[in-house]
């Protein structure tokens, strides 16, 4: 009987086998909530005809994208400072403009 009481006080049944509960027990939790996961987007993973025709319709490529990319010239830009939050955008855009010689409103 002593030797159960030193056993049952040890360190194994106060922290290793509460932990193997939960590392076991977690696995099994996961694998049940990553299910329900699964079975949802099956069951609302059916796309509607109609906007699967717009898909359809819509014929955007990386190609036809670059094209248009190519048309500007990405070479020469200017960094322009936006306002800083405790500055009013207006005032800060007025500036701008003024220093560049632009019309103002």
């Amino acid at each position: 009987m002593e030797r159960f009481r030193k056993v049952w006080k040890g360190r194994t049944m106060t922290f290793g086998v509460p932990l193997l509960l939960y590392l076991v027990g977690g696995s099994f939790g996961l694998r049940e909530f990553a299910q329900i996961r699964y079975d949802v987007h099956k069951l609302h993973g059916k796309v509607d005809p109609a906007l699967k025709e717009k898909l359809k319709q819509n014929s955007v490529t990386l190609e036809s994208e670059y094209e248009k990319l190519k048309i500007h010239d990405l070479d020469n830009w200017e960094n322009i400072r936006g306002p800083s939050l405790w500055e009013d955008s207006r005032t800060v855009q007025k500036q701008r403009r003024e220093a560049l010689g632009l019309k103002t409103e």
